[in-house]
């Protein structure tokens, strides 16, 4: 699990414009926990991906696309900027166990209605 200290250094590293929005440090742990469970690319494919919406509705959570950025930034594998990362495009939808020991997982669960499983091609175990 991330440590706060570990997110607000990223955090720091992030450039920051006027948009930029951290509610929570567990949003970006609910991040780094959906991008870890996808499999990885050579290169950033350059089509668009709705990653933190997708990220929102497994995770029943608003994520901020900083939160996002912040999680790829801190993830080894992850490479790219938002939203064209170095992901495969066939998306796995993440375990439900990563949810578990993250306090602000499934807070707000209209998120969570929305989950569209049918944007997922493999499903983790």
């Amino acid at each position: 699990m991330l440590s706060d200290q570990e997110i607000d250094a990223a955090k720091k590293r992030l450039p920051r414009s006027p948009d930029t929005l951290h509610e929570h440090n567990d949003c970006i742990r609910l991040a780094y926990q959906w991008l870890d469970a996808q499999k990885t690319v050579a290169s950033a494919p350059k089509t668009y991906l709705p990653l933190k919406h997708m990220i929102e509705h497994w995770a029943g959570r608003y994520v901020s696309q900083s939160d996002v950025e912040v999680a790829a930034l801190l993830h080894p594998r992850i490479e790219g900027k938002y939203p064209n990362y170095n992901l495969s495009r066939r998306l796995t939808r993440p375990s439900d166990r990563r949810l578990s020991g993250i306090g602000e997982a499934l807070k707000h669960e209209q998120y969570r209605e929305r989950l569209d499983e049918d944007g997922y091609k493999l499903t983790e175990e």
